[in-house]
């Protein structure tokens, strides 16, 4: 049966293991004047739109039914996490009960989809029995789907000293049900109203919020309060979630080093190793033990203090020195690999999925929003920085860039390919047979326009209006700006500190390399931005050459012509681009105002706007002579201004130069 497939319920035993402001938004109706003839509109007026009808409840198939309890031993008085996960939409109710006299805690908050979700929690229970109870709503009669007893303890049970060559114990399996789990945690992590723009300075940010952490001392060893630093980069960042989800559960984990790929190959890996055999050798050369790993240098303390020392160990410098973002880019076809291309639905575009993108960008999926009759659906995924910052976007034409050409791999969606354990016993990765929802060929097929046409059609099954479609885009370009703010003032502290001038690599090597020039340059965010730029200036034409992909809200005879709509759409994203704005800090301490019109006027200037060198208003495009670069004191050395001279091609005409 292909990994995924088939319906299970299932009752996670717990187990002990280690580790600006906007102008208010037209009405949807405010273009059926401009896609209607004057006469039609005038003797026609368009009908009020009649009430929405509530949904029908889901009471279908709910497929895998899982309950989990969090922390793995529940301890009397400490804070208890109840989660029950389903695969298919359904309405449904999780209820955790205690001893007579005590108020069960209900939670018909359903989250997610696909798979869906339900929390509850308990700050403070009284030891003894508990019961959690999944069970459909009273819509659907109430039948109960799963339940499971929760024992809650006086004293804490002690733990397991991890094997001395062995990152963790390994006591499960990867399944449907756990991968269904790994979803949940994530969106439970990084959920928040769309219109924050979330961004965290680090990992273990999220990490160490017992509120959005629901695996937060999963061990009951207080492991999330050791002030571990996790700082991934963008190619860092779903290793370090699968890795972190799979210590605490006690579930395999595997990595490769996998090449960038060059002279016109696509990546491929190697050096493949596992949380349980994690020192193969690397180049056929045998690896020294680490430190943990060393009985002469193993670190001080209880098996559990030992147990997170060791995976911080690990997470600093095995994992973070092996991930690169080759892995989100290796062949369709290839099964020695981390990641497999998944075929696109609404059922695959899970939490936790991966994108990698044609030059070297890695996101991971964190949310799916289904369209509603006001908004198209949205795609919220989160990266890692080389400064170690954590931020979420939205899935658009701007921010996740595609390719279709072999010298750059294949990128596109992709998920982790479950371990197993093969006929010897070893822990191998799953071949793409087994997995039921590979395909080596649906990102590809279409070309480039396909794939986003594709992903356009799956996010916002029916027609978008064009005023919301337009809006959205400004919203996701405003997005990414704003979070280059970000960016640009870690460049600004850098200067301030004093070091000495980043040291600028050569050719295509300034968007991959390291040190303080990956961590403060933005070369790659900044073909990004100006990516966005040409997609939001090219969407009214867009909206006029595909007119049944976007629809007045209310019908009416006729039509104008694409002329009309195009010029009515221009029109409106003028507007966006002067009314909305941000600021940034400028060398002086000093706040700037600028408007995202600015940002489209200065798109020459930010061509040649990514050295850390530069002062911060010279980054923003500002003139010079102008009040703006007034307080501008820095500027890359003119050897690097040369270099950078030359590379502008690249920004100009929108594209990555060849390894």
């Amino acid at each position: 049966m292909p990994f995924g497939s088939g319906r299970r319920i299932v009752l996670i035993a717990a187990f002990s293991c280690l580790a600006c402001s906007h102008p208010p938004r037209e009405s949807a109706a405010s273009l059926a004047s401009v896609l209607a003839p004057a006469s039609a509109v005038e003797s026609a007026p368009a009908p009020a739109p009649a009430p929405a009808s509530p949904p029908p409840p889901a009471c279908g198939d709910p497929g895998d039914v899982l309950v989990f309890v969090s922390p793995a031993h529940p301890l009397h008085g400490q804070p208890v996490r109840v989660i029950a996960v389903a695969d298919h939409l359904i309405d449904g109710q999780l209820t955790l009960s205690g001893a007579r006299g005590v108020e069960p805690v209900v939670s018909g908050d359903r989250h997610g989809g696909p798979p869906y979700f339900w929390i509850d929690r308990v700050d403070a229970p009284s030891a003894g029995k508990w019961t959690a109870t999944f069970a459909r709503s009273d819509a659907c009669e109430g039948a109960m789907l799963a339940a499971r007893p929760v024992v809650v303890h006086s004293f804490g049970l002690t733990a397991t000293k991890p094997p001395r060559t062995s990152l963790w114990w390994s006591r499960g399996a990867w399944s449907p049900s756990f991968e269904n789990l790994y979803s949940a945690w994530i969106q439970a992590m990084f959920e928040a109203p769309l219109a924050e723009q979330e961004t965290y300075s680090a990992l273990h940010d999220v990490l160490r919020d017992r509120g959005r952490n629901f695996l937060f001392d999963y061990a009951g060893e207080a492991e999330d309060e050791q002030n571990v630093v996790v700082r991934p980069d963008c190619a860092d960042l779903p290793y370090f979630l699968r890795a972190y989800f799979a210590f605490k559960l006690g579930l395999p984990f595997g990595w490769s080093r996998c090449s960038r790929g060059e002279n016109g190959t696509a990546p491929t890996c190697g050096d493949f190793a596992t949380s349980s055999e994690p020192f193969p050798p690397v180049d056929d050369k045998p690896q020294p033990l680490p430190p943990w790993a060393d009985p002469d240098r193993a670190p001080d303390g209880g098996p559990w203090e030992i147990g997170v020392k060791r995976v911080g160990e690990f997470f600093r410098g095995t994992l973070a020195d092996a991930a690169g973002s080759g892995a989100g880019r290796t062949q369709a076809t290839d099964e020695d690999t981390d990641y497999y291309p998944i075929a696109l639905s609404a059922e695959t575009l899970r939490p936790g999925t991966i994108f990698g993108d044609p030059y070297g960008h890695v996101l991971v999926v964190a949310q799916r929003i289904p369209q509603t009759p006001a908004a198209g659906g949205v795609l919220l995924a989160v990266d890692g920085q080389p400064d170690g910052t954590v931020a979420r976007k939205r899935f658009w034409r701007g921010n996740f860039l595609f390719a279709v050409d072999p010298t750059l791999g294949s990128p596109g969606f992709k998920r982790f390919r479950p371990l197993v354990h093969d006929a010897k016993g070893k822990l191998v990765r799953t071949k793409n047979a087994d997995l039921a929802d590979f395909s080596a060929t649906d990102q590809y097929a279409g070309g480039v326009d396909g794939f986003y046409d594709k992903m356009a059609d799956l996010l916002s099954p029916s027609p978008l209006d064009p005023t919301t479609a337009l809006l959205e885009t400004v919203d996701a370009l405003e997005e990414q700006v704003k979070t280059r703010v970000v960016s640009v003032e870690n460049g600004r502290r850098f200067l301030a500190s004093g070091k000495p001038p980043a040291d600028m690599p050569d050719g295509a090597k300034i968007f991959e390399t390291n040190g303080d020039w990956e961590d403060f340059s933005t070369p790659s965010r900044d073909l990004r931005i100006l990516i966005a730029i040409d997609v939001a200036r090219a969407l009214p034409a867009r909206v006029a050459r595909r007119p049944a992909r976007y629809a007045t809200p209310v019908p009416v005879p006729g039509g104008k012509a694409p002329e009309g709509v195009q010029a009515e759409l221009d029109a409106r994203l003028a507007r966006e681009l002067k009314d909305r704005s941000f600021e940034y800090t400028r060398t002086d301490g000093s706040p700037w105002k600028l408007t995202l019109r600015d940002v489209f006027d200065r798109e020459a200037a930010l061509e040649m706007a990514y050295n850390p060198n530069d002062c911060v208003e010279q980054r923003w495009g500002a003139p010079l002579g102008s009040p703006e670069a007034a307080t501008c004191g820095a500027h890359a050395p003119d050897a690097q201004a040369g270099k950078m001279a030359g590379y502008r091609a690249w920004f100009h005409e929108r594209r990555r130069p060849p390894r």
